[in-house]
């Protein structure tokens, strides 16, 4: 009896190549193992992570060149240690069994698979050219994959400095602050007004910290619900972007992965219409949302990338004239390219110094902060001195 789901794999017929998409259990003393084999069903509750998808990616570009699509996709779900992952790689496998193209075996499993990636693998099907298509793909996902693991390593530090900061000034405004005033109150004398202020926080904290625990969720709550309504999310976006430093991050966060979106598409020899309309679905922000989808109307009716990206306002100037000059030149893939590797370096030079400066920042803050609370206690203090000797 198999006591795990690859002695069941294992143990299947290999003649005609299936492969279970679930494989259920039972706990012993139940019964016999219980083998559930739904060849090229929908899963809907698996999910791929974005750092799983590129190393799989990675490993079908390489196993494809030496073997059928059918058993590099075998052989990469059997490998696959996170169980939502096999059972989705292996439903793919078994569509794959059946008949259907790679594209169609994933686009089966709901949105496991982005539009995006189907396409790019529909594309290489279609030319013959799979795959260098999946090279160029995972190339993609990588470099998505360090933008984002640099952003979460440049902010682990500021963030848990921040949480310390702010533990460390409710700890001595509930607990310190209070045993303080209760001395100063007993003797009946005129407080100075730093230290009124500084108890008038304390008293907030103390006695109505409950409610902001519960306004602050409840807001957040309502903001969230709020931005629900595409005309509220249309102006919060356009509010984002006239600011001053975040609005210039997320327009060149997205520029650059537009831009590289855009050369991996076209060099695979999707049309830039299917690339804008795709890539578009995946930008956040609905403003630059928008304006990719008006581009893709423009190029539609006959116009050009770069007239339609000039035309649109919002993308950074270096990305509109590598466009223009890409066009002219007939190597468009190679320009956009180079300007999602021009955009990502300004972005990293930039936040490595906004990052470099923050630190401090928070440092500083923090010490005139506790430097008041401080200052506040000690002045009722000093006062008493100043009069006793007196």
């Amino acid at each position: 009896m198999a006591r795990s789901e690859p002695a069941v794999v294992e143990r299947l017929p290999r003649r005609r190549r299936n492969a279970p998409a679930r494989v259920d259990l039972r706990k012993p003393g139940a019964g016999a193992l219980a083998k559930s084999v739904a060849l090229g069903g929908r899963i809907r509750r698996d999910r791929i992570s974005s750092r799983t998808l590129a190393l799989v990616t990675r490993q079908l570009a390489t196993l494809v060149r030496v073997m059928t699509v059918e058993e590099a996709v075998r052989t990469i779900a059997l490998q696959t240690e996170r169980p939502s992952a096999r059972r989705l790689l292996l439903a793919v496998h078994a569509g794959v069994t059946e008949g259907y193209r790679l594209s169609d075996a994933m686009a089966r499993q709901g949105a496991a698979f982005p539009a995006l990636y189907r396409a790019m693998i529909a594309a290489g099907e279609s030319s013959g050219a799979l795959p260098d298509i999946l090279d160029r793909l995972a190339d993609l996902l990588e470099s998505e994959q360090n933008v984002r693991s640099k952003m979460l390593t440049t902010l682990i530090y500021p963030a848990a400095l921040s949480v310390t900061a702010i533990v460390v000034i409710i700890a001595l405004m509930t607990f310190v602050v209070p045993r303080v005033v209760d001395q100063f109150t007993s003797m009946g004398q005129t407080l100075p007004t730093l230290t009124r202020v500084v108890i008038f926080f304390s008293n907030l904290m103390t006695q109505w910290g409950w409610l902001i625990l519960l306004v602050v969720p409840a807001g957040a709550w309502m903001g969230a619900h709020a931005l629900r309504n595409p005309a509220m999310r249309l102006k919060f976006d356009g509010a984002l972007l006239r600011l001053p430093i975040i609005g210039r991050l997320i327009r060149d966060l997205n520029a650059a992965r537009l831009a590289r979106t855009l050369s991996t598409m076209i060099a695979s020899g999707l049309p830039v219409i299917d690339g804008l309309v795709l890539t578009a679905r995946t930008i956040n922000n609905s403003v630059l949302r928008s304006a990719v989808e008006t581009m893709a109307s423009a190029i539609r009716e006959g116009g050009s990338l770069s007239a339609a990206m000039r035309r649109a306002a919002v993308f950074p100037p270096v990305v509109v004239n590598m466009a223009a000059s890409g066009e002219s030149s007939g190597k468009l893939d190679t320009m956009l390219a180079s300007a999602a590797d021009y955009l990502e370096r300004e972005f990293n030079t930039f936040t490595s110094v906004a990052l470099s400066l923050l630190e401090p920042i928070i440092i500083i803050v923090m010490g005139a902060v506790v430097a008041t609370i401080v200052l506040a206690i000690l002045l009722p203090i000093l006062q008493i001195n100043t009069l006793s000797l007196r």
